[in-house]
């Protein structure tokens, strides 16, 4: 169940990608404002997550599982139905509403149900592959609506998956629940959340709208001081001062962060408008070309690597996996379009071995310690690191891509960050690190 919402949930971050020449044709909406759609998930997303994370500590893990699917619902028949520009991105922003409360809670209820050791890290192991898989996915099934029914499908679909999960959310979750406690900081909420919009939306602008971005990085600055200050005397701040003293944790979401530049919205945003405007692939041949990424990324995670972390510390499988997916990415930017082996196949083989080997290690580094009583907290800063991370990705390198007509630059980059990645793994999350944490 937990992994069907994580499922949806992330397939929301892609599922649009391949319909998003359609829906700009159809909606009329200018090169530069259509990553919006896709961005406006992203960014709320990743802006409320560790609200959303928080809420499952203290309200319960059952109702804020299913008020969150809810909202992420609604909003997605909205944006399904809409025939807007302006209400559809505000449809995706909602829907990133719901995937903020919702999603902590998907991995909150794997943290509370497997104890540290091999059983985690398997369980961890299927939610990370869900997750990227997720990606993948999304773009098969967008490109498959989008040429058999409509654009709009690939948002209706999440009306009887979504109630279908909600159904056995309230089946299978107790109703009375481990950490029922304590009250949320709306304050501290307030200026987190302010302070990751603002940011995202300063990058986004910085070249096409530099009045506004500065605006954003004012914002930012102040609600980003302001959140930091209030938490300090906050008596129930949004994550646990024994969280951010967590080495491992926190080295963990710094690597994950970098990680989510790479492997969230930008790859398969990029790789969309390279199959579709470059190639003259349809939707559908375009989420199909997704399909050996997708296979390979989710086998390395759930065979291969919680075999390895029996007899490894997960340093040295980051390093391995970030080293590795570095190599496929700068394959990636040199890359001729001349054939599909030649332009996809063979850079996704080797950027899915190395995300299948990078992501469920980092996972199970970012819950290293952590109590019970702290696991929606840590779940929501694991997410707001990955999100945050795919959204300030996509803003940041977008404009490098010329209206999405040349991909060089923005893969060498990625590519250059799977080496810092790779790089500093090892020391941050090393075995001395690990007994000190």
């Amino acid at each position: 169940m937990a992994s069907a919402a994580q499922l949806m949930l992330v397939l929301d971050v892609s599922v649009v990608n391949v319909a998003l020449p359609h829906i700009q044709s159809d909606l009329a909406i200018p090169d530069g404002s259509v990553q919006w759609v896709a961005s406006a998930y992203a960014l709320v997303f990743a802006g409320g997550l560790l609200v959303g994370g928080r809420l499952a500590d203290v309200f319960g893990l059952r109702s804020v599982f299913v008020t969150g699917l809810t909202v992420f619902v609604l909003a997605s028949v909205g944006g399904g139905l809409t025939s807007s520009a302006v209400a559809l991105i505000g449809a995706r922003a909602l829907q990133g509403v719901g995937a903020a409360v919702a999603s902590p809670a998907t991995f909150t209820v794997l943290t509370r149900s497997y104890p540290e050791g091999s059983q985690r890290t398997r369980a961890v192991a299927v939610w990370t592959a869900v997750s990227l898989v997720g990606g993948g996915l999304g773009n098969v099934v967008g490109g498959f609506l989008t040429d058999v029914v409509s654009w709009r499908a690939v948002l209706l679909i999440n009306l009887p998956i979504g109630c279908t999960v909600i159904v056995a959310a309230l089946l299978v979750l107790p109703r009375r629940e481990f950490g029922r406690r304590g009250r949320v900081d709306v304050v501290g909420a307030t200026l987190a959340t302010v302070a990751l919009v603002g940011i995202t939306v300063a990058v986004s602008e910085a070249t096409s709208a530099p009045r506004m971005a500065a605006a954003a990085t004012v914002v930012t600055v102040i609600a980003g001081a302001g959140c930091v200050m209030q938490q300090r005397h906050s008596r129930t701040p949004l994550v646990p001062a024994r969280l951010l003293r967590n080495r491992v944790v926190m080295a963990g979401n710094g690597l994950m962060f970098l990680t989510g530049i790479c492997f969230q919205a930008p790859i398969w945003l990029f790789l969309t408008y390279l199959m579709q405007r470059d190639m003259g692939f349809t939707p559908l041949q375009a989420g199909i070309g997704f399909v050996p990424l997708t296979v390979v990324t989710m086998l390395v995670g759930t065979l291969v690597v919680p075999r390895i972390l029996k007899r490894s510390a997960p340093g040295p499988v980051i390093a391995a996996g970030a080293a590795v997916a570095a190599v496929g990415f700068a394959w990636q930017a040199i890359a001729p379009t001349d054939s599909f082996s030649t332009a996809i196949l063979g850079p996704a083989v080797v950027i899915g071995i190395g995300g299948g080997l990078l992501n469920t290690p980092l996972g199970v580094a970012v819950t290293t310690g952590v109590a019970d009583a702290d696991a929606g907290a840590a779940s929501g800063v694991m997410n707001t690191a990955k999100q945050l991370g795919g959204a300030l990705g996509l803003a940041a390198l977008t404009p490098l891509t010329a209206d999405y007509t040349t991909f060089t630059t923005a893969f060498e980059i990625m590519a250059a960050l799977m080496v810092a990645v790779a790089v500093t793994a090892v020391w941050t999350t090393r075995p001395q690190a690990l007994h000190r944490a």
